[in-house]
């Protein structure tokens, strides 16, 4: 089933009379296989909104409704899209509130209504739709983890309202709840090539789907290059063998983290060369146990801030500090330990390693 068209402002008449032909020839076809006579219809209703017929489409999907469709909530749905495309936009938000009342068990439809809503800039209702189409398809107590999506009756239809839900509410500055880490944990197990590159905050930065939906060449061409420069990036860190971090903290940042946690000194240490032994130790004796391809994950406290809030977790578990240590492998911010006995020493001394870390005398 074909999505419709969303209608770009000020139609360029070339487009529209293309979009019309190719909606006549659709209602044509109809005729002529009547056994697939909803699909195509709907498709040519699509065709009449691209060419700003609204008040033909709207004839073909009441039409659809009137005549026993096999996906009326659906069809429905359009229907709003398309009144509100056409500024009949009190009318769209009645049949949205009656569609509504119906609890559709489609989650296009959900999809469709919600989308309207934030195409025209209706943020909080669109979040709202998003939120009821989830709870709705998924159940109240529903456990709301990857698991619980993949075993659900429509796994695709809810992946896409909880990424739809994280979008608007990363517009409106809302902060991460349990369907926004839900959203995270989704998009990371997404297959490349339909977005698991990155984070889905970087993903919906607001800038990002301004620059997006602006139409200007060059910016689409600018957010193509980065999304490009993501996904290789990632391919990379998949194809590199797993790497077994500790985390640093350089002097500066190793301060402002005690500052904003205290309770971290029970196992970093209260002093910056204290916190370097431990790390140094640690990877000795991670070395000494066989395990291969360690390193060095330098931390930043902004940046551990924004992990811990998106993943929903503890500063103060060490389960925590190991995930973001992962997560900066797998960024391309680590660096194999131990480094040649030569070279400048992991922990940002002057010093080669061999006389500074490296030298069994000073740990």
């Amino acid at each position: 089933m074909s999505r419709k068209r969303r209608r770009t402002p000020q139609q360029p008449a070339p487009a529209a009379r293309m979009y019309a032909t190719q909606a006549e020839e659709l209602q044509t076809l109809a005729r002529e296989y009547p056994e697939d006579r909803e699909e195509i219809l709907l498709e040519a209703a699509g065709h009449w909104n691209a060419a700003e017929e609204y008040d033909r489409a709207l004839a073909l999907y009441q039409q659809l409704l009137d005549n026993g469709c096999e996906e009326p909530h659906l069809i429905e749905a359009y229907r709003i899209s398309t009144l509100w495309d056409a500024g009949r936009t009190d009318e769209a938000r009645q049949a949205a509130a009656r569609l509504r009342h119906q609890h559709p068990t489609d989650a296009g439809a959900w999809n469709v209504v919600a989308e309207t809503f934030e195409t025209a800039g209706e943020l909080h209702d669109a979040a709202q739709w998003f939120t009821a189409g989830i709870t709705h398809l998924l159940g109240p107590a529903a456990s709301l983890t990857r698991a619980g999506v993949e075993h659900s009756l429509d796994p695709s239809g809810i992946e896409m309202l909880v990424i739809g839900r994280h979008r608007v509410r990363r517009r409106l500055v809302q902060p991460h709840d349990d369907l926004d880490t839900l959203a995270d944990d989704l998009h990371q197990y997404r297959p490349l090539l339909l977005g698991g590159a990155g984070t889905l905050d970087d993903l919906h930065d607001p800038d990002r789907l301004r620059a997006a939906e602006s139409g200007n060449a060059q910016a689409l061409q600018d957010e193509f290059e980065k999304l490009t420069a993501e996904v290789a990036a990632r391919r990379a860190a998949l194809s590199r063998p797993r790497m077994t971090c500790a985390l640093f903290w350089p002097e500066t940042e190793f301060t402002h983290l005690l500052a904003r946690w205290p309770a971290l000194a029970d196992d970093y240490g209260a002093e910056h060369r204290d916190h370097i032994r431990r790390v140094e130790e640690l990877l000795r004796r991670l070395s000494e146990d066989g395990e291969p391809h360690l390193g060095v994950a330098q931390g930043a406290v902004s940046d551990f801030e924004r992990f811990i809030r998106d993943e929903g977790l503890s500063p103060k578990d060490g389960d925590t500090r190991a995930k973001y240590a992962a997560d900066l492998a797998a960024r391309g911010k680590a660096h194999a330990w131990p480094p040649p006995r030569n070279s400048p020493c992991w922990c940002g001394s002057s010093r080669k390693y061999k006389k500074c870390c490296g030298n069994p005398a000073t740990v």
